[in-house]
């Protein structure tokens, strides 16, 4: 399946967004055109997401359920010709101000430095490039280093807003450098792995959901994301309601940060995962773990099929009908509860003699490839929260799969068994997975209290965004109790453009695409 190429903006964004869309792609290509005295050849572009349910378990490699959203980072190019020695790129933001332009030289050898100490708007763009270059060095025996280019960016995904503006950057990266480097036809899949791979080069350990997310969706459907036995990604039309399904999205203000708090945050809780894999693994006596695309070699969902392919007669867990994985993972759930006692964590020293290997020797293998702080390793509440979340995914992954409602009790029943889930996946990362906040947690209790079906934090949390299950005529009671009981509160001079940043009704969106200009100077 491949990245389309957009012959208008209608094909990209809902029908109420193309009239101040048009306006903002028309500013962008005169912007361009004033910084460096020439047309683009060509805009890549690749949204932002909301995850509907299946927090922090991709990484984990169980399915997860995003869409994506309107918000989206938009990459103006103009490729430079080919020619021998070092190649040049220039990037320019929209908003120098906050994010300073910047050049670069790609040296003979093609190899892009990243330096991801810093903390620079432009890695994101390097670190897609250089996972570009490697897909073109494997593609083409003859492909050294990317042509140069000119670039002007211009992002409307607020960042450490929980909407993964980190992968929706690298994602138009990778895809513009493909493009810029002569691949006209780029492969979703290929694309969404190139970015997966290049986000870890900044730094983070991603899961590739908010990758898949930003790629493959089309309008209109939800994302299925599957990573086991390999990447695929199934769209699923949310059913015909009575009255439209409408998710909201609000912002805590609370910047989630994942480079500055990973060491005791994200980064952690990939540590903690990986090792509640290794450990439930030497418990139940499995005799080794596969290596697979967990971050650190090992994933739950490697144990989770290893146990019962080999300790339980399973043929092929890859095949199981999801009635009995979900089966299976609630059997998981009890074995946390009996094998994993300690609510404290578990100490280095105590993991080591678990694991039959030294502090040493674990901490090189699984605390540095990306740095974390922590004297106990909570694995208990971590592995408990992943099983239980994945049961969720499936729960509701049926309930999109299910008959519409006809009648108005059904369509009330279908809506609040959604909201039901998700509520359950918020009250799990506040206290399982200890990765909400006071100020997402009253968000969450105020819509309740206005009328939304279900509310949770998405994102990696620690701050961030929440997204709401809101019947369609309690919106406006929903928008205004935030407005007075939170935001007013909190931000007592916050004006009506931040306000319409923090709420956002939001319909599934498109995904990556590029839209090629042709010479025009306007769309």
């Amino acid at each position: 399946m491949e990245v389309p190429t957009a012959k208008s903006l209608s094909e990209i964004y809902p029908e109420n967004a193309v009239e101040s869309q048009t306006r903002r792609w028309n500013s962008l290509i005169s912007k361009f055109r004033e910084d460096y005295g020439k047309l683009p050849d060509f805009i890549s572009r690749s949204p932002g997401r909301v995850n509907i349910i299946g927090e922090h378990i991709d990484y984990c490699l169980y399915e997860v359920l995003p869409m994506a959203i309107t918000a989206d980072v938009l990459l103006a190019v103009s490729v430079h010709p080919e020619e021998s020695g070092p190649s040049t790129v220039r990037l320019v933001n929209v908003h120098p101000q906050k994010f300073e332009s910047k050049n670069f030289d790609i040296p003979d050898t093609g190899d892009v430095h990243i330096d991801p100490s810093t903390l620079e708007w432009t890695n994101y763009f390097k670190s897609g490039l250089s996972g570009a270059t490697e897909l073109l060095r494997s593609k083409r025996k003859d492909f050294k280093q990317s042509v140069g280019m000119d670039i002007q960016a211009d992002g409307s995904v607020p960042s450490g807003g929980g909407l993964s503006s980190s992968a929706a950057f690298v994602c138009a990266s990778a895809l513009a450098a493909m493009k810029a480097n002569g691949v006209d036809k780029v492969d979703k899949k290929e694309l969404v792995e190139v970015a997966i791979t290049s986000e870890r080069a900044v730094g983070v350990n991603s899961g590739g959901m908010d990758q898949s997310a930003s790629v493959f969706p089309v309008q209109g459907s939800a994302l299925y994301v599957s990573f086991v036995p390999e990447l695929s990604a199934e769209n699923i039309a949310f059913p015909q309601m009575k009255s439209p399904l409408v998710f909201v999205i609000a912002q805590s203000f609370v910047a989630a940060d994942k480079h500055v708090t990973a060491p005791v945050c994200y980064n952690l809780r990939v540590v903690e995962v990986t090792l509640a894999a290794l450990v439930l693994a030497k418990i139940l006596r499995v005799k080794s773990l596969p290596s697979d695309a967990g971050p650190l070699g090992v994933s739950l969902r490697g144990f989770h099929d290893t146990y019962f392919q080999e300790i339980e007669g399973i043929k092929n867990n890859h095949t199981v009908s999801k009635v009995e994985f979900q089966d299976q993972l609630q059997s998981l759930v009890g074995k946390v509860d009996q094998y994993l006692p300690q609510e404290e964590g578990y100490t280095r020293q105590q993991l080591s003699e678990i694991l039959g290997m030294s502090v040493d020797e674990m901490e090189k293998k699984y605390m540095t490839k990306f740095p974390i702080r922590a004297e106990r390793f909570k694995l208990r509440q971590r592995a408990m929260h992943v099983f239980s979340e994945a049961i969720r995914v499936l729960r509701f992954n049926g309930l999109l799969h299910s008959d519409p409602p006809k009648t108005d009790a059904e369509n009330t029943e279908f809506l609040k068994a959604c909201g039901s889930l998700m509520n359950e996946t918020q009250e799990s990362c506040r206290e399982l997975f200890e990765n909400s906040c006071p100020e997402l947690d009253e968000l969450c209790e105020l819509a309740r209290s206005a009328g939304s079906y279900g509310s949770r934090l998405t994102g990696a949390g620690w701050g961030g965004c929440s997204v709401h299950l809101v019947p369609e005529n309690k919106v406006e009671s929903v928008r205004q109790k935030w407005i007075e009981r939170y935001y007013k509160q909190k931000f007592p001079d916050i004006t009506e453009e931040r306000l319409k940043e923090a709420i956002v009704v939001s319909k599934p969106g498109s995904g990556s695409c590029v839209f090629e200009l042709g010479g025009r100077e306007s769309i």
